[in-house]
């Protein structure tokens, strides 16, 4: 199968690396000198050192040549940027007429509030097969061949069978699903509950405190997704509870570094800084509290950390916050 990968990021590159086992696979960035120097070292030396890029994967700054690479029915084009860029880069392809399209962005979109398949429905429009590649995934341990397990989320059955056959390989397996609302809900609201763990393990709030953050944060995550039409069950599997275990314990979390780095009284432009890679999280903080407040969907962790990344609360006056609530039963 025909691949182009939008994006040469880290998790682009992870997925790119991986496509390569059964696929015709080139990745575009929009960088020309780092893309000719990616060629001749074959290493993405600034998003995923360490890791060579296989001889049959190719690598262009040339968009015409990307889409041309992926005309045909039977292909598939992957969108590897963040939330941000999912927009601008669609309305570049939309010339192109692309068919069969998926991405890898976990978020909403801040000044809309909108979720990626909603931004790709009101570019494309409804007769392009359109899904979320999502679920707990380093790019790291991807790229290495270590075992993972991914969801192709979208509601044209064909497109899940395509994505299914072109990743389902060796360590890599792929299950598929027609709810992208859950699936996007909780590969997006994850992202911020891994701050709010990284700060709690910044503060040394123990072990118990991170697991009753990313027990309540399940709660949270599970009410905005029944809010906005997404399954309860969706939000128990790999891309809900799946992808909130990885993402607030993993090491390799960016999000979770930015908890980690608020706790020591970092400012947030110089943790942007020093991380050097997109953390969704931060952006989506934003969007999902607008969201919730509009939609009356209780988020207090939400909430939190929005406020210390944008209103200027302590990381430690935030965990004060929480533990100040009022208790309650505990309900979904």
């Amino acid at each position: 199968m025909n691949i182009s990968v939008l994006g040469a990021g880290a998790w682009g590159t992870a997925v790119a690396i991986a496509l390569t086992a059964k696929n015709k696979v080139l990745m575009w960035g929009r960088n020309q000198a780092a893309m000719q120097e990616m060629q001749v070292q074959r290493e993405n030396v600034a998003y995923l050192p360490g890791f060579p890029l296989p001889d049959n994967l190719e690598i262009t700054a040339d968009f015409s040549a990307a889409m041309a690479h992926v005309a045909g029915n039977d292909s598939l084009l992957v969108i590897a940027t963040s939330v941000s860029g999912l927009r601008p880069t669609l309305e570049a392809c939309l010339p192109y007429a692309p068919q069969n399209v998926i991405w890898l962005c976990k978020g909403f979109e801040e000044a809309t509030q909108l979720l990626p398949h909603q931004i790709a429905r009101e570019i494309l429009g409804d007769d392009v097969a359109i899904g979320a590649l999502s679920g707990p995934s380093f790019a790291q341990e991807v790229a290495q061949g270590l075992p993972c397990a991914l969801t192709i989320a979208s509601t044209s059955p064909a497109l899940c069978q395509r994505v299914v056959q072109a990743l389902h390989v060796n360590a890599m397996r792929v299950y598929s699903s027609d709810d992208l609302v859950g699936v996007e809900v909780g590969g997006a609201v994850k992202n911020i509950l891994a701050i709010a763990t990284g700060v709690a393990d910044g503060l040394g709030l123990g072990l118990n405190a991170r697991a009753a953050l990313m027990t309540r944060g399940l709660a949270e995550i599970s009410r905005l997704g029944v809010a906005l039409g997404g399954k309860a069950e969706t939000l128990m599997g790999l891309t809900g509870v799946g992808d909130l275990i990885l993402t607030c314990t993993g090491d390799l979390s960016r999000n979770r570094k930015v908890g980690l780095a608020l706790a020591q009284g970092k400012s947030l432009a110089v943790i942007i800084e020093e991380l050097g890679h997109v953390a969704e999280g931060v952006r989506c903080a934003q969007a999902v509290r607008s969201l919730a407040a509009r939609l009356g969907v209780d988020m207090p962790i939400t909430n939190a950390v929005a406020g210390v990344l944008f209103d200027g609360v302590s990381a430690r006056e935030m965990s004060m916050r929480l533990l100040a609530r009022d208790s309650k039963q505990e309900v979904s």
